[in-house]
């Protein structure tokens, strides 16, 4: 299933400066940054269980934020792309 996840993490701190590099690092383990704050995630069920862990274990409950967006399975049809685009779309393919 797709995922459109997105981050605030109250970074008026060092270790708010922290905690936003991990998040980062967490979500780009799981699919591709669109926005500084932006990910989409394609993830299975289990995945998805995971990521909401380390992410419960990263963030600081009381001045951090994160949001997730189901789109399900039939999720191209629900994206639409102004400006700008991705030099890799999510599910696009790589030739190396």
């Amino acid at each position: 299933m797709m995922i459109v996840l997105s981050y605030d993490v109250d970074t008026t701190d060092a270790t708010g400066a922290k905690r936003l590099r991990k998040v980062a690092k967490i979500c780009e383990s799981y699919g591709c940054r669109v926005q500084n704050s932006v990910f989409e995630l394609i993830v299975d069920p289990a995945q998805l269980v995971a990521l909401k862990e380390k992410l419960t274990r990263t963030i600081d409950t009381e001045r951090d934020s994160v949001r997730l967006y189901r789109l399900g399975s039939n999720w191209k049809p629900r994206i639409e792309s102004l400006g700008r685009q991705l030099r890799l779309e999510q599910d696009g393919v790589m030739i190396l």
